[in-house]
Formats: structure tokens, C-alpha cells, sequence
């Protein structure tokens, strides 16, 4: 029976645009709202693209076959097309000849997400036995593209694709086209968490807090009057944090003054401040930081998790990133030498460095720093302090790769180099978080390692995006590179 929502767009799909994300198909659908389409010229691509064990594309093409599910697929009379496409009763002053195949897509949980009722939806698919295009066509690439572009004209229907030549061809032939990259976060630099305001009198007052998020960042700075009419500011500056429509005050004189622990790195500026009270936060479980380098990421988060380590809140701290590097296949963790441990040590460098530096300043306040701490005398007694520093404070490292099928509870999770990671491995990896686990995503969307992700597309920015409208998650950018005149200047300038 045919469809009966006669005010539906009847979208067209490319391949890059289930490429892109199979979930477009959900989103597009919008509760019945439009029907989705493809045609088996789509289908013969996805299905050339998913034995790509290795590029992200691979992974989606599967990842469309896994939702497709076969049993409920049929051949359907063109009378069971939605009714959209059946407003095109005929092509070329003659009857469709075309075959047609409804498929249902199950995307399971996704409702959760996307706002669905439902996760079965109907997925029309074209099949054509000869296209008109394939007679005339000289040149040397682009003809799948254009029988895609036969199908989108013959039917009157909305193309969708991301491929901007094919947009551009097609619009060229008067076929209505649109393009869509949900995973894309279009000005990711003007992305914030932190805001500044001035006040007079004694305390700050905030209209609206209603419009605030969660662990928003806050700055209050006070200005006073003179008898000439004149403003100034006097000094004085409150700072806060936004939590649950309320202002919590943040003391930082007193926090990283009398009630710090010695044995820890102090944040030395505002930045690392809030960055360090977010991640103690009792009510903060997913912080997102992104930073530049040297800017104190990982060495920070190093610090809050021996802080909630020392209170009993967790009971390890564990530290994971990526293990294959963008264009070196012999970097990847089965080309290292050694055991599993002793390849994962090539990646491990920024937690060692961190881990190193703290016991340096540890050395300084232990009383008898050649028993707890061997110092750095030679490589081999610093990796001996490192080994046991590890082992004192129940620090492990984890290969990405290693956390599927696993369920990591009360632990400090750091996930580093986030900008090198794909939604699909963010989702993983959230995923396998138990009770009462802290977890911190961190990375430089600067630095873009991974041959198909770029500053626009990659899990920090998308989680960057998530936590400016989502109390859930806690935000924070650290701007300011300490390590050097040097390594700011690269990352100012390159």
C-alpha cells in the first residue's frame, strides 16, 4: 500500500552522504516526516567499499550492512513507493520499468539520540537495468555519478551528496541538490566555555542563568565610579562555575593554597584552574579539553586523578590514545618491537613526561627521596622511578583498540589525542564506561594526524560541540602554551 504523508520530501542519497554518517538516513527520514532513497549504483559502492578494514569509509559502508536488515527486505511494486515518488507515474513519456526493493534499517539506540519514536526505517532502493546516461557518456570518470544523477532527474527527487563536483554537475541539469555533514563542526575555533563580566558593588549578579550550561566557566571582575563620572576596575575578580542554574564560587586562593596537596603540581594560571576543579568536580564525570601544546592537557589531568585517587573516589588512574600513526604503517603497534607493554611505551611519551615531571617535584618534598624515588641520575633508574611510580599509584596504559568488550569502572579514564579519533571510536570508548569512572577527552584540533579526519571532522570537536549544549558534559579550552617560547611560536605559526 502506498505511502499516505503527501507532504513528504523524497531525498535521493549518494554515497558520500551514508559514507559521511549511515545515520543521516535516520534523521532524514524524521518520523516518517520524508522518504529515503538510493539506487543499486549506491549499493555496488557500498559494498566495494566495506572489505576497507583500514580508512574510515570502510567502517561506515559496514556499518550501513549492519543496520540494513535482510529479513524484512522485499521487492515492492511501484505502487508501494512513497507516495513522492510516485507523482512521477512516468519517465520519458513511458512507464517505469525500474525494479524497486524496500530494505529496513534498524538503528538500535539511535532513537536516544536523534529524538526518533522509532529505529525501523524504510530505505526505498532503484534498480535499473540499463541507464540512458551509459550510451552517451565519454568521459573518463564520473559515470556512476551520473546515472545516480539519471535517477535524482527521472523521479524529481532531492539529491543529497557531498560531493561538490556532482553537486555542482547536477545542478547544471536542473536537479535540486543539498548537502549534509552532520559530524562536520563548521567554526570550531569559536567554540567557548569561558565568559567575562563586570559588576559593581559587593557581589556579581548574573541575569539568566537559565541560559547557562553546567561547569560554564565564569569571570567577574569589579568596577567602581568616581565623582567624575569615571569607571575603572578596582582590582577585584570573583570567579565561578555555573552548576545546576546556580553559581558555585570558586576560592582558588584556598584551593590551591592551604587545601592543596604539596606532593601535587599546582596549575599555575586561571585556565588550569578551572581545568583541574572540573575534573574533581563531584558532580563532573565527562570533561572535554582541548589545548595546544604544552598547555598542560595531560600533566593536569595527572594531577586530578592522584587527587581523587588519594580521596578514595576512584581506584586507578588509566590512560589511553591511538596507536597507529596517520601515514606510517611501520609505527603501528604490531610492527614496534618488544612485548605489549614494552610497544605501547613508544606511545606512552606524554603520560611518561607528565609522570617524570611529578616526581621530580615529589623529590623535592620526600623525605627520603632515594627510597620512594630513584631520581634521574641515568635512563635506566628514571624508568625505574616511572615503573614504580605506576605500579604506587595504579596508573595503566591501554591500547584503544583493547577496550571493546571490556567495562572500566571507578577509574580516572584520560583519553589523549582525541583529534585523531573517529565518532565511531569516541562511541566505543564511552560505551565501556562503568560506575562511578571519571572520564577526560583531550586532544589539539590543530594537530590532525588521521588521513581521513580534519580540524572539522574528528571526536574532539564533535564532543567540543556536544558539551555547548549538553549539562552532561563539562568543557574547558587551555589557550596558553607553557612548555616554550618555542613550541608556541610552531603552534602559533604552523
Amino acid at each position: 500500500m502506498a505511502q499516505t504523508a503527501t507532504k513528504q520530501t523524497c531525498y535521493l542519497l549518494d554515497t558520500s552522504i551514508i559514507l559521511d554518517d549511515p545515520l543521516h538516513i535516520l534523521r532524514l527520514y524524521d518520523n516518517n516526516e520524508n522518504a529515503v532513497l538510493i539506487n543499486d549504483i549506491v549499493l555496488a559502492e557500498l559494498n566495494n567499499k566495506k572489505d576497507d578494514t583500514r580508512g574510515d569509509a570502510g567502517f561506515r559502508a559496514r556499518e550501513f550492512f549492519r543496520f540494513s536488515d535482510n529479513e524484512q527486505g522485499r521487492t515492492i511494486e511501484f505502487s508501494e513507493l512513497p507516495e513522492c515518488v510516485q507523482k512521477c507515474a512516468k519517465i520519458h513519456g513511458k512507464e517505469c520499468n525500474d525494479k524497486y526493493y524496500r530494505l529496513s534499517v534498524n538503528f538500535p539506540h539511535a532513537n536516544l539520540v536523534d529524538n526518533q519514536v522509532g529505529d525501523d526505517v524504510p530505505l526505498y532502493i532503484i534498480y535499473r537495468k540499463s541507464y540512458e546516461i551509459a550510451k552517451s557518456y565519454k568521459q573518463e570518470y564520473g559515470l556512476n555519478d551520473a546515472k545516480i544523477g539519471e535517477i535524482a532527474q527521472d523521479y524529481h527527487l532531492t539529491l543529497l551528496t557531498n560531493d561538490i563536483s556532482f553537486k555542482i554537475a547536477s545542478e547544471v541539469q536542473g536537479i535540486t541538490t543539498q548537502s549534509i555533514r552532520n559530524a562536520r563542526v563548521e567554526r570550531p575555533d569559536e567554540i567557548e566555555f569561558a565568559s567575562t563580566y563586570t559588576y559593581q558593588g559587593e557581589e556579581p549578579i548574573l541575569e539568566d542563568l537559565e541560559e547557562h550550561l553546567n561547569f560554564e566557566q565564569m569571570t567577574f571582575i569589579q568596577e567602581a565610579g568616581n565623582d567624575k563620572s569615571q569607571i575603572y576596575e578596582t582590582g577585584i575578580q570573583k570567579y565561578a562555575l555555573m552548576n545546576n542554574h546556580h553559581l558555585e564560587w570558586c576560592d582558588f586562593d584556598k584551593r590551591f593554597g592551604e587545601f592543596y596537596d604539596d606532593n601535587l603540581i599546582r596549575p599555575i594560571n586561571l585556565e588550569q584552574k578551572f581545568y583541574f576543579t572540573m575534573l574533581t568536580h563531584p558532580q563532573n564525570y565527562i570533561t572535554v579539553v582541548s589545548g595546544a601544546t604544552g598547555s598542560g592537557k595531560t600533566l593536569i589531568a595527572l594531577q586530578a586523578g592522584l587527587d581523587l585517587l588519594n580521596e578514595g573516589i576512584v581506584e586507578g588512574i588509566i590512560y589511553a590514545r591511538n596507536t597507529v600513526t596517520a601515514n606510517d604503517q611501520q609505527s603501528e603497534l604490531g610492527f614496534r618491537k618488544g612485548d605489549e607493554g614494552q610497544k605501547l611505551g613508544y606511545f606512552m611519551y606524554p603520560l611518561y613526561s607528565a609522570i617524570n615531571f611529578t616526581i621530580e617535584h615529589m623529590k623535592k618534598r620526600s623525605i627520603d627521596s632515594q627510597v620512594e624515588y630513584t631520581g634521574n641520575i641515568n635512563s635506566m633508574k628514571q624508568e625505574t622511578a616511572t615503573e614504580s611510580f605506576m605500579v604506587k599509584h595504579s596508573i595503566e596504559v591501554m591500547d584503544i583498540a583493547h577496550l571493546r568488550g571490556t567495562t572500566i569502572s571507578k577509574k580516572f579514564v584520560i583519553i589523549d589525542e582525541a583529534q585523531n579519533l573517529t565518532a565511531a571510536t569516541l562511541k566505543l570508548i564511552g560505551t565501556r564506561m562503568g560506575d562511578e569512572t571519571r572520564l577526560v577527552v583531550m586532544g589539539d584540533p590543530n594537530q590532525i594526524d588521521h588521513p581521513f579526519l580534519s580540524k572539522r571532522r574528528n571526536a574532539l570537536v564533535a564532543l567540543l560541540q556536544k558539551a555547548q549544549t549538553e549539562n552532561y558534559i563539562a568543557g574547558v579550552q587551555l589557550r596558553h602554551t607553557i612548555r616554550s617560547e618555542i613550541a608556541n611560536w610552531f603552534d602559533k605559526n604552523f
